[in-house]
């Protein structure tokens, strides 16, 4: 064989070897013969199905906050890799991957494990009944099954398929029609074999999606039972938080019991401290008791980034997300005296309109009692 016919022999192969690639992926999907109610279904038979693989995250609500909110804002609006095996939603374990190390969540039963890796210490606590979000619960799955919550048939849509991580999915679009929820609404993709979301998109009013969660690589075999086993590392510093997080501390410690409804939405049965969260699904918020002193800290930050003033309290919308802070004005009775004048505020957030929010924060200041 001449040397331009060699050259040309490799130069072939090069060629297929991009092409064919590209090609299987432009192969179209196959969609399966299932109505949207039938997908409904599907999706919530397989919110149990064990995986593993690795998900990527996209949030656009960048939270103006920081101090007791940082993690919170950098969860919700930035890129995030997550490495996770998932044997149950009772057994499982999730990696933040970072540029310098990584971040790992290990939980068991009700006890969850974080190991930082730059700082070689982990920390065990209790998972309370009340948490500010965290890695694990942006996987499509478990969003998923709260975006399903309150989902009926008349919510849902077909949506056409999608091959996510090299499976060809089936997909489901969830309109809530509820007219106090800020989400326009939410695409996912599942496995039309298991039910497994693969991915998931949530939109408010915007073309973007404020929120996208979606696997890289999934395998849907039961992960081993030491893929989540937490083994420490020879010199690790090991803990055990009481307190988990700011909405933790609030709700076991501070002194007020929320009413049972705020603007026309029930609290939860979970919600029995001093932080409530009322309604379900998509039509979701949490109110969330406030020092002075915090409170003062987050209206500056809010005010810096452009909240609207309602009624002299700032009111800021990222995408579906809204945010509102209302200082109250009754006397916070300590020991047999009372202190007045405005000595506590509400953080009222969710994914809920202006108009609900607004409506939430004055039943909290006229409803909350003492406890």
């Amino acid at each position: 064989m001449r040397a331009v016919h060699r050259w040309g022999l490799v130069a072939a192969t090069c060629a297929l070897a991009v092409i064919v690639p590209a090609g299987v992926r432009a192969w179209p999907v196959p969609d399966r013969d299932l109505s949207a109610a039938q997908v409904l279904a599907l999706v919530r038979a397989g919110e149990g199905t064990a995986y593993s693989g690795t998900v990527e995250t996209r949030g656009r609500l960048g939270l103006p906050v920081s101090d007791h909110f940082t993690d919170i804002a950098d969860l919700l609006g930035g890129d995030t890799r997550l490495q996770v095996w998932w044997r149950s939603g009772q057994d499982w374990r999730v990696d933040k991957l970072l540029d310098t190390g990584e971040i790992d969540l290990f939980h068991h039963g009700d006890a969850t494990v974080e190991w930082n890796y730059e700082r070689a210490e982990a920390r065990t606590s209790v998972d309370p009944p009340i948490r500010l979000p965290r890695d694990a619960d942006l996987l499509p799955g478990p969003l998923a099954g709260r975006a399903l919550v309150a989902a009926t048939p008349s919510d849902v849509s077909r949506l056409d398929p999608r091959r996510i991580a090299g499976v060809d999915t089936v997909g489901l679009r969830v309109t809530p029609s509820d007219p106090r929820t800020s989400i326009d609404h939410v695409d996912l993709w599942a496995d039309p074999t298991t039910g497994a979301v693969l991915a998931l998109d949530a939109y408010g009013t915007g073309s973007q999606p404020a929120l996208s969660t979606a696997f890289s690589s999934i395998s849907l075999r039961t992960p081993r039972p030491s893929a989540t086993a937490f083994r420490p590392a020879p010199g690790v510093r090991q803990s055990v938080d009481d307190i988990l997080d700011i909405a933790d501390a609030a709700n076991q410690f501070a002194p007020f019991a929320p009413p049972q409804e705020v603007a026309g939405l029930t609290r939860t049965t979970s919600s029995r401290g001093a932080v409530g969260i009322y309604g379900a699904g998509l039509t979701q918020l949490m109110a969330l008791p406030l020092q002075a002193r915090d409170a003062g800290y987050l209206t500056d930050q809010l005010k810096a980034n452009g909240a609207t003033l309602v009624h002299g309290t700032p009111l800021l919308r990222v995408g579906p997300l809204g945010v509102y802070l209302v200082t109250s004005d009754r006397p916070v009775e300590v020991g047999v005296d009372a202190q007045e004048g405005p000595t506590f505020a509400w953080l009222v957030t969710g994914t809920v309109t202006d108009q609900t929010l607004v409506q939430a924060a004055a039943d909290l200041v006229a409803g909350a009692q003492f406890r």
